[in-house]
């Protein structure tokens, strides 16, 4: 695929500096003065979301689209649990919490007919069948003895979370890894423990990306060398230490970005069960349509207020590399799905996508005494920071009375408590009038790379949504005018996500 203007060139210097794969796969070409140039293979990272190893036939349907992108180029696969099995692994966990271990064990034991089932359809060899199940029994029993220790203390620590929720990567990678070896294809099953070194934040982890890059190249470059495909657990690393953790809920979107800038790959392809990015959730907008070329900006807008499609964090590793991410569907291979490219592709309305995300709550931290109170913003922000809540949306009203932001409804209780504690004096005192949660809310952003060029856009939205009679509670624009993102009732996004498609013409825009 030819690339231009800028993309094209960080591309090419990229391609310059990385290493060549192995004798295997490199080719040469003439140039100038009869010289011969090596040229390495490609390198595609795939990452296969959770309805895409979902059972047998998923991981069939994965195994084919891995073997024939290894014809072709160096390929490393990276996995997640099959579906539902986190969050089984995540009940099982708090069941055990609560001194439950017998249900707990029964998760544990459901969860091992489930793998072995698929075990058996996709192994046919009893010798590679018996070496999958012992590794299974061996992930399966660390299970069951984390859920023993937490029912017997009745506490649940972040770092034992991490383990427990972990172990459906650890049973998916072996079992397609064995499966791509069945189709003749030599496979290796590695734990992202070996690669993606991280911060020791449990359950939303950070990587270093310079030791990720070092671990990843020594352990993977010769794998492919020899022709070996690797599949790697998504959504695990580990800290400097040793000790596991993971990236969140979702995290293997982040693996597979984190992998492909360190092992500077041609592109990420993350195979889900959609065909692309939509502009809108085709649950709630019936004439939502997939947009084939998007840029990084709009992609992570659209991540970070709610498309399920990406991690927030998905692209954050491959900007500086300019290494391009598809979406596509495992289920529909035939169709090309969304290109997320560093320029993305000009429209003429200005408005690329929308979407909505729910299960967030407003707080505000207000009265009129908070206006001759130093560094109420900062403190506010930085008791947030502290917590590690992540905020979505910010607005304050201009006479500085109120502050209201959003964040998800999950770090709520732990961000009002913290801001509680901090302005205890100033409660007491009645500087600080009140702290006051509202979780019936929901955000819905308006993106677009182009908004920032084209005039009404606010108007046009805010007289839409006006007509259908949509309150508006709080609205913000960033400095960047990729979004126009605002806070209403749960209960009308879908009229809201509706009256914006059809005001921009999305069912029918080139995109």
């Amino acid at each position: 695929m030819r690339l231009g203007g800028s993309e094209g060139k960080l591309r090419a210097a990229r391609r310059g500096e990385a290493k060549k794969f192995g004798p295997k796969k490199a080719i040469c070409r003439s140039i100038e003065g009869g010289r011969q140039e090596e040229m390495k293979a490609r390198l595609q990272v795939m990452k296969f979301g959770g309805t895409s190893v979902g059972d047998a036939s998923c991981i069939a349907r994965a195994v084919e689209i891995i073997a024939q992108a290894a014809k072709q180029n160096g390929c490393i696969a990276v996995v997640s649990a099959m579906s539902g099995v986190t969050n089984r692994l995540i009940e099982a966990a708090k069941k055990a919490q609560t001194g439950n271990s017998g249900e707990a064990a029964a998760v544990v034991d459901a969860l091992r007919q489930q793998h072995e089932a698929a075990l058996t359809s996709l192994i046919q060899h009893q010798e590679e069948r018996v070496r999958i199940r012992q590794r299974m029994d061996e992930v399966l029993g660390e299970g069951r003895r984390l859920c023993e220790g937490t029912a017997l203390l009745r506490e649940l620590t972040p770092r034992t979370l991490d383990a427990i929720s972990s172990l459906g990567e650890r049973l998916s990678a072996p079992l397609v890894a064995a499966a791509v070896r069945e189709r003749g294809l030599p496979s290796e099953a590695i734990e992202a423990t070996e690669l993606i070194v991280t911060d020791a934040f449990h359950g939303g982890a950070e990587p270093h990306m310079e030791l990720t890059r070092k671990k990843s190249q020594a352990r993977l470059r010769p794998l492919l060398e020899k022709g070996i495909a690797p599949v790697v657990t998504g959504f695990i690393g580990a800290t400097l230490e040793g000790q596991l953790t993971t990236l969140g809920r979702g995290g293997s979107d982040y693996s597979a970005t984190i992998l492909g800038a360190a092992m500077d790959a041609d592109e990420v392809i993350i195979w889900t069960d959609v065909d692309g990015v939509l502009t809108a959730d085709p649950r709630l907008v019936e004439e939502a349509r997939t947009i084939p070329v998007i840029s990084y900006r709009e992609a992570a807008e659209l991540a970070y207020f709610g498309a399920r499609v990406l991690h927030p964090k998905t692209l954050n590793p491959v900007v500086q590399a300019a290494i391009p991410v598809w979406i596509r569907n495992s289920f529909a291979c035939e169709r090309p799905g969304t290109k997320i490219t560093p320029e993305g592709r000009s429209i003429g309305g200005g408005v690329k996508a929308l979407t909505a995300i729910r299960d967030v709550t407003l707080i505000s931290v207000g009265g009129p005494g908070i206006v001759g109170l130093p560094d109420v913003l900062g403190r506010t922000f930085s008791t947030t920071a502290e917590v590690r809540a992540n905020v979505l949306l910010i607005s304050q009203s201009s006479s500085q009375n109120d502050i209201c932001f959003i964040v998800s409804t999950v770090d709520a209780q732990r961000t009002v408590e913290a801001l509680r504690k901090e302005f205890a004096q100033d409660l007491a005192h009645h500087k600080v009038e009140h702290i006051t949660v509202d979780s019936s809310v929901a955000i819905v952003a308006v993106v677009g790379e182009n908004m920032r060029g084209t005039p009404g856009i606010a108007g046009r939205t805010f007289n839409a949504l006006g007509r259908e009679k949509v309150n508006l509670i709080a609205i913000a624009q960033g400095s960047s005018e990729c979004n126009i993102s605002f806070v209403i009732d749960e209960k009308a996004v879908k009229t809201a996500l509706n009256t914006a498609h059809r005001e921009f013409g999305l069912e029918a825009s080139p995109n």
